[in-house]
């Protein structure tokens, strides 16, 4: 009697913590993070662009929480990537510009909700690995691929690519025809679909080319921008089809029963570009590569039906925000980011009217930085030089006006709170953050047509557009 007994609390505890456990599986949100490669603050729909329509992209504005001011990590590709993955500036990380690797020592969000019970996939551009140059598949034994920092699946390639790229399926290289946008969003389908059967709760990242450089969309994509230059009809075209794949993408999370409880979060990496017409960044000031507000702020949405009611929020954001802000949300202890991080969690301002921010946005990129509090901007012409300038974006959003002189009070105390992050940033970038203390990356970037790896392809890739003009065959 007292067996049969035990048997049956036991039978009892095993009910309830399996009970529980897929209770608990059920109740995480799946997460997707999608990615432009170069799309300005200015280029949507919803921000009623002279000629670009952004109709799926309007319609998760509308269902979601527009972020007004969401800014990028950095005004370029890589140290942005890098923000977002880690939490962090990226100078701390040892991405310093585009091409640089990540630190094999940090800590990403993948490898974080990978213990905690996610699958996760990387789809699309990288360029965290050491490479520059025009996109290739990357190796299974990269030293840097998304495999080596959380990523159980990857379909990626070193940097951008356009129509019919070849990419690498962790690791076995594939040619692809269509869409960039279009097989990125169908790769990273067919890994949801694969989870939700499973009843595994995901994190897709969806990282895009468009509209990067060298720029090439279909002749349907662009047939709406026939007045424009070339290199803009090309630019505009492959930003018709990254919104018709975002279509798919939320269509499809909507056949499957699940888009209520996917976080869908949308943002670009850095400001729009120089030399596009119409302009790309919204009547901002500065473009890519630059401290300006055209150069950093980005388009931002957050759509999660089950949670998140549609709103407009001005209150300052970042994609070093994402990474804690993930973690808020799935009850994962922010202890679990290396530290010094420089994201907080906005989850606070879902469903909330709340405008200000209590910690400062920093940025370090390229000898020049920023710091951002709330309306007060502090711009770092040079960090090397102490050249700094003041503005009030609320007053002043072209930043044009630069208040330094009769803001004395608010200028030095910004020059302080700016000087003494920066000495944190130098402190992370001696290693000092790591249990090694030992800074793992290689020394520069370097262009993969350099990397013996990549020679045995070299007659195969040859006659490619996007690499004919990278590839020497001798004769």
């Amino acid at each position: 009697m007292k067996n049969n007994f035990k048997v049956l609390i036991f039978l009892s505890f095993f009910f309830v913590l399996f009970s529980c456990k897929k209770e608990e599986k059920i109740e995480m949100p799946n997460i997707i993070l999608i990615m432009t490669d170069d799309q300005g603050w200015g280029q949507t729909g919803y921000y009623d662009h002279p000629i670009l329509k952004t109709p799926n992209l309007d319609a998760m504005a509308k269902n979601g929480i527009r972020l007004d001011r969401f800014y990028a990590g950095a005004p370029q590709c890589s140290p942005t990537r890098a923000s977002v993955l880690t939490g962090r500036n990226n100078d701390r990380t040892g991405v310093f510009y585009h091409g640089y690797t990540l630190n094999r020592n940090e800590k990403t969000i993948a490898q974080v909700l990978k213990k905690a019970g996610y699958a996760t996939g990387h789809f699309g551009k990288w360029h965290l690995n050491g490479l520059r140059g025009p996109g290739v598949p990357i190796f299974k034994d990269d030293r840097y691929s998304p495999g080596v920092f959380g990523f159980d699946r990857w379909l990626s390639v070193t940097n951008f690519f356009d129509i019919d790229p070849v990419m690498s399926y962790n690791g076995e290289f594939i040619e692809f025809e269509g869409s960039s946008s279009e097989i990125i969003v169908g790769e990273a389908l067919k890994f949801i679909k694969e989870k939700k059967a499973m009843d595994l709760p995901f994190f897709t990242v969806i990282w895009d080319g468009s509209p990067h450089s060298p720029m090439l969309a279909s002749e349907e994509d662009r047939s709406e921008f026939k007045d424009l230059d070339e290199r803009s009809q090309h630019h505009y075209g492959e930003l018709v089809a990254f919104d018709r794949s975002l279509g798919v993408l939320r269509k499809e999370l909507k056949e499957l029963g699940i888009s209520d409880n996917t976080i869908l979060w949308f943002c670009s990496d850095n400001g729009g570009l120089n030399g596009i017409l119409p302009s790309t960044v919204g009547g901002l000031k500065g473009f890519k590569n630059t401290m300006w507000e055209g150069g950093l702020r980005v388009p931002a949405i957050i759509e999660w039906p089950a949670v998140i009611k549609s709103s407009i929020s001005n209150y300052p954001t970042s994609t070093m925000d994402i990474f804690p802000t993930i973690l808020d949300i799935v009850g994962i202890s922010e202890s679990e980011i290396l530290n010094p991080i420089d994201g907080i969690s906005i989850k606070p301002i879902f469903n909330s009217e709340k405008e200000n921010r209590s910690v400062k946005i920093p940025f370090r990129f390229d000898d020049r930085g920023a710091m951002i509090d709330n309306n007060i901007k502090l711009v770092v012409r040079s960090i090397k030089d102490s050249q700094f300038e003041l503005y009030n974006l609320g007053r002043d959003p072209k930043e044009s006006n630069d208040i330094s002189d009769e803001n004395q009070e608010v200028f030095e105390v910004m020059k302080k709170d700016y000087l003494d992050w920066n000495m944190s940033v130098e402190n992370s970038i001696k290693g000092n953050d790591y249990s090694n203390s030992e800074v793992s990356n290689d020394s520069f970037p370097k262009v993969w047509n350099t990397d013996e790896r990549y020679k045995p392809y070299f007659n195969q890739w040859s006659k490619r557009p996007e690499y004919k003009n990278w590839i020497k065959i001798e004769k």
